[in-house]
């Protein structure tokens, strides 16, 4: 069961506007990619399904932060169907992520009062996914559907749509800053926030230095 209410996360990924994207088969490795981001001022980690035996992973992940580190927000990405959805949420998601558009994942997430986020990649998917209640939708992959520019000619029509690309977000100032002018509400990192050598490495510290970078970034974006 999610220990953040839907309003709680939702709020929390505008006013934070980064989303960090991240799997691994080794528990231990991700409680300290958590911690590390948290460090940084981040307080959410999306914890992508890929891997064998993912969902067991996530699991043991969520009840280490519910009692060692309770503020970080965990939620869950790649999913592609509501069963998929529906184990997840029963583990602790406090929010799900997914490259495509369901339906079905929409309608369960709104009977939980789950946030979703699904993948679209054109007006008529992110009217679709609105009008499924979806109040953050996922573009993606960000870079291949127009990057910034698509975003700019998406809020004009619709100046009301909340906007996360992910695929394609440098962990850059130049890149951030584009991004955000551009009028996204955040963005989901994964790869470049947290770097293959700095985990084979042990150098949880760069992650954490790399994230408040990109949040002083985003603040400077925002005007704040």
């Amino acid at each position: 069961m999610a220990r953040f209410t839907r309003m709680q996360v939702l709020n929390t990924i505008i006013e934070t506007g980064l989303v960090p994207v991240f799997y691994h088969g080794d528990v231990e490795i991700v409680k300290q990619v958590a911690e590390a981001v948290a460090a940084g001022g981040c307080p959410l980690l999306e914890f992508t399904n890929r891997g064998d035996f993912a969902p067991w992973v996530f699991k043991e992940l969520a009840e280490y932060l519910a009692k060692k580190n309770p503020n970080i927000i965990l939620g869950v990405g790649s999913i592609v169907d509501a069963p998929t959805a529906a184990l997840y949420i029963a583990s602790g998601a406090n929010f799900v992520v997914g490259p495509i558009l369901n339906a079905q994942v929409a309608h369960l997430c709104n009977r939980r009062k789950i946030a979703y986020s699904p993948g679209c990649g054109s007006a008529s998917e992110i009217a679709q996914a609105e009008e499924l209640g979806v109040e953050i939708v996922k573009v993606f992959p960000g870079d291949s559907v127009g990057g910034p520019d698509f975003v700019k000619a998406i809020l004009g029509p619709t100046p009301w749509t909340r906007i996360m690309p992910t695929g394609g977000v440098e962990t850059t100032q130049e890149s951030i800053r584009a991004w955000f002018k551009a009028g996204i509400t955040a963005a989901g990192i994964g790869s470049n926030l947290i770097k293959k050598e700095w985990l084979a490495a042990g150098n949880y510290a760069a992650i954490t230095a790399k994230t408040v970078e990109v949040l002083a970034w985003i603040r400077e974006a925002r005007g704040r």
